[in-house]
């Protein structure tokens, strides 16, 4: 998948540059090379009352969505659930679209989405006071919060999947890898990025929605340490660097385990683990805040209660939401937000052949052009956030 960066494509007013004889869906498209890809995207612009104004966005081509059966699903499901979220801490959908004319030639599908400044992989890179930090975290957990209000678990959160703004606004974006919850199922293992995967996820344990809490303690951990907490550099690594951080756990944990990965997991070396305070200590805090009264101390206890290796163990979103060092920004229309209405129930269970997945996905992309006219994204002004270049 392919995003397009800032800078790279700005929405213009439509050029009048076009012969009155060529294709009407000719003067719609034309193709710009971003690396090794070639993108043939709308000549959008936004609207208002007949106006067209300048706005600024990002295009992510979906890669190979047609490859297989696992492609094919992956982008059906971000396609569906993009539709369906509405909380302002989540990227929202602006547009989706086709070059092609017809289902037998159809093959790209275009995600148009708000344009952010930067992801978090950048900002990871700044000293953050612990109001960025905790107010950060803060959105990170509302946006999850109205994900799992509909049972949907990320299952992808890492810094280069959530982007933000210069004013500190912070938007979720990426669900190809999403999936509503289900009690008691086994989930694959290889869906997270190495580095943010849950202990329950690496065992091939089952998991369930505060997966997603440990995610978010490491990517904490990692806006506080300015690097990976636990650079795994395989499954069995990765397994390696989080106990020898935060100790071998307990045989009440260890009898959850399936047989052969109890073995393993028992015959490994024992490791007692570091203190949080060793782990995050003063030093790589700003100042305690005079202000809203965040503390060092308050955000050691917050990373001590995400990052717990037994998930039943592990404190809630909701729990996470009214700690001290994220609820001096509670607002009750951010928290509880009304949850996404998913329209396809089975969005999970659904199995069918790429063929099958590729119309799906056509139909939703029809859906998407009956909602717009010549290319144009309709909208209210005040919500035209224009980046400068």
């Amino acid at each position: 998948m392919i995003m397009l960066a800032k800078g790279e494509m700005k929405i213009k007013r439509n050029q009048k540059s076009f012969t009155m004889n060529r294709n009407k869906r000719e003067k719609e498209y034309y193709s710009i090379d971003v690396g090794d890809s070639t993108f043939t995207v709308l000549k959008l612009c936004a609207s208002f009352n007949g106006f067209c104004v300048q706005r600024n966005v990002a295009i992510k081509k979906l890669s190979r969505p047609f490859q297989n059966q696992t492609h094919a699903k992956r982008a059906y499901r971000e396609l569906v659930l993009m539709k369906c979220v509405n909380h302002k801490n989540i990227i929202g959908l602006l547009n989706v679209f086709t070059p092609q004319k017809t289902l037998e030639e159809f093959q790209d599908v275009y995600l148009v989405m708000e344009l952010m400044d930067a992801n978090l992989c950048q900002v990871i890179q700044m000293e953050l006071d612990h109001e960025r930090l905790s107010y950060l975290l803060y959105q990170m957990l509302c946006g999850i919060k109205h994900l799992h209000a509909a049972g949907i678990i990320h299952r992808d959160l890492k810094p280069s999947n959530i982007v933000v703004k210069s004013d500190c606004t912070l938007k979720i974006l990426d669900f190809g890898l999403a999936r509503t919850a289900a009690t008691g199922l086994l989930m694959t293992p290889y869906v997270v990025t190495r580095y943010y995967r849950a202990p329950e996820v690496i065992l091939g344990m089952g998991y369930q929605a505060n997966v997603d809490v440990w995610s978010v303690g490491c990517i904490m951990a990692e806006m506080v340490r300015g690097s990976v907490l636990f650079p795994g550099t395989d499954h069995i690594d990765q397994w390696n660097k989080v106990i020898e951080q935060l100790g071998t756990p307990s045989q009440e944990f260890l009898m959850k385990l399936n047989q052969s990965v109890r073995t393993y997991v028992e015959n490994r070396p024992r490791y007692a683990g570091y203190t949080f305070e060793k782990l995050f200590p003063d030093v790589l805090f700003h100042a305690d805040s005079e202000h809203n009264k965040l503390k060092a101390s308050q955000a050691r206890d917050l990373l001590s209660k995400m990052l717990v290796i037994d998930a039943s163990k592990r404190i809630s979103v909701d729990e996470a939401l009214q700690h001290p060092y994220i609820n001096v920004w509670y607002d009750p229309t951010e928290v509880e937000a009304p949850p996404p209405a998913i329209t396809d129930k089975q969005l999970d269970e659904r199995e069918h052949t790429v063929e099958e997945w590729k119309e799906l996905i056509y139909k939703e992309v029809l859906d998407w052009e009956e909602r717009t006219k010549n290319g144009v994204i309709k909208g209210q002004p005040a919500s035209i956030a224009q980046v400068q270049q």
